[in-house]
């Protein structure tokens, strides 16, 4: 499992010009999956970014959490976190999970993180979707699991 945390002041996906999900304060997770992914990586994964601080303090410090600032994570599924380009100029995604395997891991991931208590947006599934945002400064994770 892997996933790219982009912190933001507000971000928005859109499927056919249609906004299917929409955040202010919290995160914007691309998520991908890959052959041997399952409960264990989506535990963890989901217990990581609602707890992982991140978010400024009063100080200006990165303590605070998604939950500490009761903010939201919109969740879009993203194959493409599993390009293989060390061949040739075109990707390759081998490594990424089949379609109906990576829809059921990226449904039961925004379970997950709804049960840790955040408020969650989504992507679709396969589809081809705009994604908007507006970082909240210089903050982009990228963690794996």
């Amino acid at each position: 499992m892997r996933v790219v945390v982009q912190r933001v002041s507000r971000a928005a996906v859109k499927v056919e010009d249609h906004t299917v999900g929409r955040i202010d304060r919290g995160l914007l997770v691309l998520v991908g999956f890959t052959h041997g992914d399952g409960e264990v990586e989506l535990v963890w994964m989901a217990r990581k970014l609602s707890g992982l601080r991140i978010f400024e303090d009063e100080e200006g410090k990165m303590n605070l959490s998604l939950e500490d600032i009761h903010g939201s994570a919109l969740v879009v599924p993203q194959f493409t976190l599993y390009a293989n380009i060390s061949k040739g100029r075109r990707p390759a995604f081998i490594d990424a999970a089949e379609p109906e395997r990576a829809d059921t891991l990226y449904n039961r991931f925004c379970e997950l993180l709804a049960a840790e208590g955040i408020h969650i947006e989504r992507g679709v599934f396969g589809a081809r979707m705009d994604v908007e945002l507006v970082n909240d400064g210089p903050v982009t994770i990228i963690a794996e699991k």
